[in-house]
């Protein structure tokens, strides 16, 4: 800073070094008040040009993977919707176990027989309609064309999960439909029994299978939201501002401000000194 030389008073240095801490002192209160009325610590780029290029890729990974939490809960609730479709063929399942059971017994006679018959072929029908409503994006999920099909769940492009469910659920795909199922002797029901605790069979091993996809979903969507969460707490570290340390940035050059304009008065009067010179 320039030196002040109060007998040359055509320029005055003392006013001009007063008027530039004064412009620099406005110039860092505009920023804490502007940091206050935003909540941003970066208002422009030129505020911190490095630390805006961190927070705006933290942002865009956070936002990516919120999306992909989003996907992994489609996910789940497609899983869901497949496996309830499942359940409820396992359910018909066990009731058409039920009657082939009884119909192995000789003490059924042809009267009883065809009752049952009767009703396994409703079963069956009703195995077919669960099937035909069970869909998700209007795929059908269980009469085993829902094959291939691939879930974004992360914000990469390789954070990709394959899924399929290549079992067909429908009563032909599990043999228990109409032709397959004969209860007309005790061993014809004998060899439809095997037909259905086959179809059992293969309904639990698709649980198993739904239950685990939908496991490594849950893991994954837990993952995600640790995720996000740090993405966010650094890009909120960079990008906001302290608002307390803000305020007393604030309070701090409110002071300086006051006592620069005092100062700079001070220095505009300090010229006059030397009239005394002048006048004798």
């Amino acid at each position: 800073m320039a030196g002040a030389d109060l007998s040359r008073i055509n320029t005055n240095i003392a006013a001009l070094n007063s008027l530039k801490a004064l412009r620099d002192t406005n110039s860092k209160l505009t920023v804490h008040q502007l940091r206050l009325a935003t909540g941003k610590r970066i208002n422009t780029a030129g505020d911190d040009p490095a630390g805006l290029v961190f927070a705006k890729r933290l942002e865009s990974r956070a936002r990516g993977l919120e999306v992909a939490r989003n996907n992994v809960g489609d996910v789940q609730n497609l899983i869901s919707t497949a496996e309830a479709g499942v359940q409820s063929i396992s359910e018909i399942l066990l009731t058409m176990k039920e009657k082939i059971l009884q119909a192995a017994n000789d003490t059924m006679g042809t009267e009883e027989r065809a009752a049952v018959e009767s009703q396994l072929d409703d079963l069956a029908s009703e195995i077919d309609d669960i099937v035909s409503t069970t869909t998700w994006g209007g795929n059908q999920l269980l009469d085993g064309s829902f094959n291939g099909k691939s879930f974004q769940v992360g914000e990469e492009s390789s954070d990709v999960m394959s899924f399929g469910i290549n079992q067909n659920h429908g009563a032909s795909g599990l043999t228990v439909a109409d032709s397959d199922l004969d209860v007309s002797s005790a061993s014809t029901a004998s060899t439809a029994l095997g037909n259905v605790n086959t179809a059992i069979d293969t309904l639990n091993s698709s649980l198993q299978t739904l239950g685990s996809t939908q496991m490594r979903v849950g893991i994954k969507e837990a993952n995600l939201s640790v995720s996000i969460n740090n993405q966010l707490s650094s890009h909120n570290r960079i990008y906001n501002a302290d608002m307390a340390e803000e305020q007393v940035n604030l309070v701090k050059y409110s002071l300086l401000q006051q006592t620069a304009t005092a100062m700079l008065s001070q220095a505009n009067m300090a010229p006059q000194s030397v009239l005394q010179l002048v006048l004798g």
